[in-house]
């Protein structure tokens, strides 16, 4: 992609992108520690 992005912008999907991958983790986690619980 060769496309002029504005700095502006890429700031916010730098933060949307670290929101998103910190949601995926939480998640990931929660998961996780429901299926110990399960197994326990």
């Amino acid at each position: 992609m060769k496309m002029a992005v504005s700095k502006r912008k890429s700031k916010r999907e730098r933060r949307m992108k670290i929101a998103i991958y910190v949601m995926i983790i939480a998640m990931v986690l929660s998961s996780l520690t429901t299926g110990v619980a399960l197994f326990l």
